[in-house]
């Protein structure tokens, strides 16, 4: 497929109709997108950040309340295609960032941690085998990210693949641009 030149480019938004429905397609997929956002977004904790400890697969212990900082929690599954795809947008992250991962039932500690070290992947999580800790912060699919600011409150939501640019970027502006 050859791409049109700059000139039939520049002839196409002279001509008003062309550039007129450039605009209504950008902004239909706009509020699709907004549209399906919304709704993955739905029941999702808002404001502070619900409980959250627990001992991670490295025997590290965690608990959100105590956390300082902006950090991302992560809630992800070993079953999950999405999950595996971005697991090194987390990785990557992780290394600037401080992360809590929740493995969402993905089986016992023994099998996550085992997952995580023939994925090759360092950042312990904590075991959610049962479900419990994802259904107190009404997560219903994965992968969900959650951005903390330093006080504690939910300023993203993001369901689905993150990137690590998204991430990074909404990681920022939490940090920069606290709440408290």
């Amino acid at each position: 497929m050859r791409l049109p030149s700059l000139s039939v480019f520049l002839a196409a938004l002279r001509e008003p109709k062309r550039w007129r429905k450039w605009l209504t397609e950008a902004a239909v997929i706009l509020a699709l997108v907004s549209g399906v956002t919304l709704w993955q977004n739905r029941g999702l904790p808002e404001g502070p950040a619900p409980e959250l400890a627990g001992i991670r697969t490295d025997d590290s212990p965690v608990n959100l309340a105590e956390g300082n900082g902006t950090r991302l929690v992560v809630f992800w599954a070993t079953w999950c295609p999405l999950c595996k795809a971005e697991a090194s947008n987390i990785e990557a992250v992780a290394a600037d960032w401080p992360v809590v991962s929740v493995a969402m039932q993905s089986g016992n500690t023994t099998s996550v941690a085992r997952y995580l070290q023939e994925k090759g992947l360092a950042v312990p999580s904590i075991v959610d085998e049962s479900g419990s800790i994802a259904t107190s912060w009404h997560v219903r699919g994965v992968p969900t990210h959650f951005i903390i600011d330093p006080a504690g409150n939910i300023r993203f939501r993001v369901v689905g693949y993150a990137t690590g640019i998204g991430l990074r970027v909404r990681l920022w502006w939490a940090n920069r641009f606290s709440l408290t």
